[in-house]
């Protein structure tokens, strides 16, 4: 997946060093970007086709600005990366700056970095045209486990649905997971084990039936997704609708990623699953989805996971515990500092079912998610400071997080599910959300 861009010169002749830069680009950006034949600057604003995502100027010149009308009628994103290291130079900040106070959408990236970002960004606004997520559900929050519970969340919505297609044009796929989980069930002992063996999965502390179910969870979404290269996110109501399996899908969301990069999404949250594919396909992070539990949340969250007493910290208001189904989360064993499956912890799922006890590495975080219009995009740049284990709880190993300011991050959550990456991305974010016209709000 490779932004396609068109490079532009001002002069009526490229130089030689246009020529020079355009060729250094292509080096810098080749697996990000394709560079299509250049075109003049008069003509610029006629490029509108499907094989351009936006133009790219490795070289500004002074005329700049008395071609300012010229530029309010070009459509598409712009890219200044006249730099030998693929960025923006210091010479063209007061070109830019008088471009952008004029209004024009400019990208002046000062790493390489950011404009491989950029580029990436670009790309996934085209490639999400035929993108597919497929979702396992029947009848979501109408009854099932915790039905007044899972009721309340908006993802099951038709209007946010309607609102993805329209916003990011991905395709929803609506599968029915009791026949999944029938499917699994039917599937024979031996093609678990194999690839079990294949994978080198330890099934320490797991029964050897809890870990074939696992596993013949994920042959049946693959299965499924066959040969389709345009799914490339998916999810299943896994818990409101657990009695249709025998066990959870966490395994083979972990198995699903590293076979293909697919991104998962627990609980069929498909506003997590679109923030989770966004950031991880722009930005190359190490993402997964979990619940926060914020200490300002007090004996709601305590008694939801429970526990008696949060950890002691010096700053509470500035703390929060990441919790999931009894462990920090479901994360791709590529990505963890450890990893291993263990036995389910919460009522709601069968007791054969299985949870991963999965670590991201301590240290900087970032937690963000798009808000329910899809017009926002939330970015806390936070800590991962250590893990703790609360036996017996629903947080046998939950992670603890600070942040910032705990409360603006209370102003700014809108779910319980948030999405967590290791390390700092929020300036790759901010370029990110410019691309798909996000505002950003953070803490």
């Amino acid at each position: 997946m490779k932004a396609k861009l068109t490079p532009v010169y001002f002069k009526p002749v490229m130089d030689d060093d246009f020529k020079k830069q355009v060729i250094n680009l292509k080096n810098l950006l080749s697996h990000e970007a394709e560079l299509s034949e250049p075109v003049a600057f008069q003509a610029c604003s006629a490029v509108m086709d499907e094989k351009t995502d936006g133009l790219i100027f490795p070289q500004l010149l002074g005329e700049a600005f008395t071609l300012i009308e010229k530029f309010k009628k070009i459509k598409l994103p712009i890219i200044i990366a006249t730099s030998d290291f693929g960025t923006v130079n210091m010479w063209d900040w007061e070109i830019v700056a008088f471009l952008k106070t004029e209004g024009i959408k400019v990208f002046s990236p000062y790493s390489l970095d950011l404009t491989k970002v950029i580029c990436k960004s670009l790309a996934l606004k085209r490639e999400l045209k035929k993108t597919k997520f497929l979702v396992y559900q029947d009848n979501p929050g109408e009854g099932g486990m915790q039905g007044e519970i899972f009721r309340r969340f908006y993802w099951w919505e038709d209007k946010f649905l309607n609102l993805l297609k329209n916003k990011f044009s991905v395709t929803i796929i609506k599968k029915s997971f009791k026949d999944l989980g029938s499917k699994a069930k039917e599937l024979p002992g031996s093609f678990a084990e194999k690839v079990i063996n294949q994978r080198g999965i330890s099934n320490a502390g797991v029964s050897t039936k809890a870990l074939n179910s696992a596993v013949k969870i994920y042959l049946a979404v693959k299965e499924d997704i066959g040969n389709d290269e345009n799914i490339k996110g998916a999810g299943i109501n896994c818990l409101n609708e657990s009695f249709y399996s025998d066990s959870t899908p966490c395994l083979a969301w972990s198995m699903l990623y590293e076979d293909s990069g697919l991104i998962w999404a627990c609980e069929a949250d498909i506003s997590s699953l679109m923030s989770m594919y966004l950031i991880n396909k722009t930005t190359d992070a190490r993402i997964m989805m979990s619940n926060i539990y914020p200490f300002l949340m007090g004996m709601s969250a305590l008694k939801h996971e429970r526990i008696d007493k949060f950890p002691q910290v010096n700053d509470p208001q500035n703390y929060a515990l990441i919790v999931h189904c009894g462990y920090f989360g479901v994360v791709p064993r590529p990505f963890c500092s450890s990893w291993k499956v263990v036995p389910k912890v919460l009522d709601i799922v069968d007791d054969n079912a299985i949870a991963l006890d999965a670590r991201l590495p301590e240290g900087n975080i970032t937690i963000s998610k798009l808000d329910p219009a899809l017009g926002e995009l939330m970015v806390i740049e936070a800590e991962l400071e250590k893990y703790v284990q609360y036996p017996g709880s629903h947080c046998r190993n939950g992670a603890l997080v600070r942040v910032p300011d705990g409360f603006k991050m209370m102003e700014l959550f809108n779910s319980h599910h948030n999405c967590f990456m290791t390390g700092h991305h929020g300036e790759s974010l901010k370029n990110v959300a410019r691309v798909f016209d996000l505002e950003i709000k953070s803490a």
